[in-house]
């Protein structure tokens, strides 16, 4: 068994507290910050977002409770021994290891999945720690090359030769440790097939930097690891996306966090991240009028929403957005090779990064 992780008196500090609520013949109930959009804050001088003080309580003897007071303290206990036994778990093995009948009944502990994943994010707000933290793990997503060498478990890997594949970026991050890097940047890349053609190109070798594959949002392993390269280098990033609403939000998330994660804010943003592209004046500059795509209702109603935010407050985000709406088209990276297929990575980027040409 491993030494006692300094997460451990977290989970028994809240079972203690239920405990003595129960011997003092009081209703025992543990307090949750509320997890909504009415209750997160935008801090203009860290340009992160962050929970207010709302909270909610989650009491045991309330029929609209009791059900869900139960699964808090299955999965606490559940994490104490993930933690104990220093083994990690993926949130659908915790769902199936908790999921079992209650004696006497024809009810089960948790139904779905989707029963057991708020829970686990309940306790990340109660005990102010990371799901990580709790040795609990997400699907993988995300993917990484450049010259970068790091120690994963004991073993050393160099980002530089892994191949067409790159290094795929963990769920959990918090066992990586940088031990070397040589870059003047980080570009965060939202598809697939984007990272793939500039890797091929070696993009990351012929100037310099880390290229990080997202595919599509984020994974929070992803976001950590580009906040902890931030962290760890002082290095600039940029983010390299749609452009459309989905697009814009994957950057703003990247940036500042994200609405579902305020509580968690300061360990996944990067506030100095900048915005690379595409933008609606790509497509007259690059001449991309002929590959855009006409913008869903759907599309154009989250683009509202965001004109909304107040982490979209800059001039030059609005201005953005309202350009948008009123042109009610969209544009994909992919659509840079319709001009040549090292478009991306021998002409729009460089260009791009010389001369700092980015949204905040």
């Amino acid at each position: 068994m491993a030494d006692k992780n300094p997460i451990v008196p977290k989970l028994e500090k809240l079972g203690r507290e239920v405990s003595e609520q129960i011997k003092k013949g009081e209703n025992p109930y543990v307090s949750i910050p509320v997890r909504a959009l009415s209750n997160v804050k935008f801090n203009k001088e860290k340009k992160t977002l962050s929970l207010g003080s709302q909270e909610s309580k989650r009491y045991f003897v309330n029929v609209a409770h009791a059900r869900k007071f139960m699964q808090t303290m299955l999965v606490s206990s559940f994490c104490k021994e993930l933690v104990e036994h220093d083994i990690h778990a993926s949130i659908r093995e915790a769902y199936y290891s908790l999921k079992r009948n209650i004696a006497g009944t024809h009810e089960n502990t948790f139904e779905e999945q989707g029963e057991s994943d708020p829970i686990i994010v309940d306790l990340e707000v109660m005990l102010d720690i990371l799901r990580e933290q709790l040795h609990l793990n997400a699907d993988r997503s995300g993917v990484a090359a450049g010259k970068v060498i790091i120690s994963d478990r004991g073993d050393t890997i160099d980002w530089s030769k892994l191949g067409s594949g790159g290094w795929s970026v963990p769920s959990n991050v918090e066992d990586i440790k940088i031990k070397k890097v040589d870059a003047k940047f980080v570009l965060v890349v939202e598809k697939n097939a984007t990272f793939d053609r500039l890797n091929e190109d070696r993009f990351w070798e012929k100037h310099d930097c880390i290229l990080v594959g997202t595919h599509g949002q984020a994974a929070r392993g992803t976001k950590r690891l580009i906040h902890n390269l931030h962290q760890k280098t002082n290095l600039p990033v940029y983010v390299f996306t749609d452009a459309d609403a989905y697009g814009y939000y994957i950057y703003s998330v990247i940036k500042s966090g994200s609405i579902n994660l305020a509580h968690a804010s300061e360990e996944f943003a990067t506030p100095s991240a900048k915005f690379i592209g595409l933008t609606m004046a790509d497509i007259e500059n690059y001449g991309l009028e002929k590959y855009t795509i006409r913008a869903t209702d759907q599309d154009l109603k989250r683009t509202r929403e965001m004109l909304k935010y107040p982490w979209f407050a800059a001039k030059e985000w609005q201005e953005e957005l309202k350009t948008m709406v009123e042109r009610k088209i969209k544009a994909e990276q992919e659509a840079l090779a319709s001009r040549h297929l090292k478009f991306v990575s021998e002409e729009y980027l460089p260009t791009k990064i010389k001369k700092k040409d980015f949204l905040p």
